[in-house]
């Protein structure tokens, strides 16, 4: 455990009114505030995970307010330390008054995240699962909720440690040789190296796979709605999200600025912009309009190019590459207005830029064929039923994986062609570390303090 000597306390429930608020103490001294609170009207030796309903009291002895106290002994706590929680109504005022009476008793106020931070100073928890809690806290979804449970529970530091088990067995095997030369070790005789090099960047792949897919899962995903004037973008937001969000007219150009919608399909978040029509313009106004909408397209995970059905779709390449160099990346095709021009609705492909690209024919007018769309979509966030196994991740789990991926196929090139093991015994080290940031077994205390300080206080 880490040695830490003070005692911190903050409100654990939400800011406004509500039927219960709890005062949570942590640290070596939060039994003794917790007693002189309740006056001492409480066992001396408070008996550990059990409610006392108590009075609690400031330090002239009147009552500031009344309901349970409970006491978790170290280290069997949330934290791993001593843990006090006062629960009284949920007041703001009274919470406050409860507050300030801890910290007037040797207690001092809870940085945003402390608690956590401590139980991961503790061993009680790593640091993947350390920040679930707080994606559990701020899930915008079942699904998402879903997997920062399964994270919380150590679902994605299982897959890491398996991963640093088999790079700490490569390394052990290569600097067996290094360190050993009289045993003449030719790792590459047998193939096994190469082979088990291969299966650790495969297991990588997998679990990369999986958290950039957590990261959609707990963010959302955004896609954007681009093309070219009166295709109909504005009427596929407002069948998508439900409700008119957009202006919808005839006229050409009527969206001049960036709409943003948050939906959800099937639990999993996604984040639709609407943008400008791509043509052309002399209009000042509408060519900021357009500037706007290619940064949201560059920044997309996916980009929806909208098309009139009643024109031929073989101008669709043309259009496209009028308006961008290459190709937006997870670009696909919405055939819009098949209510005029009589297309069949469902899915199809269409040949562009030298790739097959989805389309999806439907009529944004009438609501028909949003179906095949909202599959599509599931489908690119990596859509799996609930109880699947997806965990949550972040964006600094990805770059973590990335990089230990590049060390590992760096380490893979330097044996194959140099024969070298000391860069290749170093690039895996560097691979292990990467990892194990994931954990926190091996980090940064600036990272650690970039990490908590974005939870909630209290938690």
């Amino acid at each position: 455990m880490a040695l830490i000597t003070d005692t911190i306390a903050a409100i654990a429930t939400p800011p406004g009114r509500g039927g219960v608020g709890i005062i949570r103490l942590s640290g070596p001294n939060a039994e003794r505030i917790g007693r002189e609170i309740a006056n001492h009207a409480v066992p001396k030796a408070l008996p550990p995970r059990h409610a006392l309903f108590t009075s609690f009291y400031d330090s002239q002895a009147q009552v500031l307010d009344e309901g349970l106290l409970l006491y978790f002994q170290a280290p069997h706590s949330f934290t791993g330390e001593h843990v006090v929680e006062l629960q009284g109504h949920g007041g703001p005022i009274v919470l406050g008054m409860l507050l300030q009476e801890a910290i007037r008793r040797g207690a001092r106020m809870a940085r945003p995240g402390e608690f956590s931070e401590r139980a991961f100073l503790n061993d009680k928890l790593d640091l993947a699962q350390a920040e679930a809690i707080a994606d559990l806290i701020e899930a915008g979804s079942e699904s998402a909720a879903r997997a920062a449970v399964h994270t919380l529970q150590g679902a994605f530091s299982q897959k890491v440690d398996e991963l640093l088990e088999s790079l700490i067995y490569l390394r052990l095997f290569i600097e067996a040789a290094i360190d050993f030369p009289e045993e003449e070790i030719d790792f590459l005789a047998d193939g096994q190296l190469e082979a088990k090099l291969e299966a650790v960047l495969a297991q990588i792949d997998q679990v990369l796979y999986q958290a950039k897919q957590g990261v959609i899962q707990s963010d959302g995903m955004r896609v954007v709605i681009a093309g070219l004037p009166n295709a109909g973008k504005s009427s596929l937001l407002n069948a998508l999200a439900g409700h008119d969000a957009a202006i919808v007219t005839d006229v050409a150009g009527t969206t001049r600025d960036v709409l943003r919608e948050q939906i959800q399909i099937d639990g999993m978040p996604l984040h639709i912009i609407d943008t400008a029509g791509l043509r052309d313009s002399s209009d000042a106004i509408e060519q900021e309009g357009i500037r706007r909408a290619k940064r949201e397209v560059d920044a997309a995970d996916a980009v929806m190019w909208v098309w009139d059905s009643q024109y031929p779709s073989a101008e669709i390449e043309k259009a496209i590459f009028q308006q961008f160099a290459q190709c937006p990346k997870q670009l696909f095709i919405v055939l819009n207005k098949c209510d005029l021009s009589k297309k069949a609705l469902g899915l199809g492909e269409l040949s562009c830029a030298n790739q097959q690209l989805k389309t999806i024919a439907l009529s944004a007018a009438n609501h028909n064929g949003l179906e095949p769309l909202r599959e599509h979509l599931k489908s690119l966030m990596g859509y799996q039923p609930l109880g699947s196994g997806h965990f949550s991740a972040r964006q600094r789990h990805v770059d973590a994986l990335v990089r230990a991926k590049d060390h590992c196929q760096q380490a893979k090139n330097v044996l194959l062609s140099h024969r070298a093991g000391e860069l290749a015994a170093e690039d895996l080290r560097l691979a292990q570390n990467s990892l194990s940031e994931i954990t926190g077994s091996f980090t940064a205390d600036d990272l650690l303090g970039r990490i908590f300080s974005s939870f909630c206080i209290g938690k």
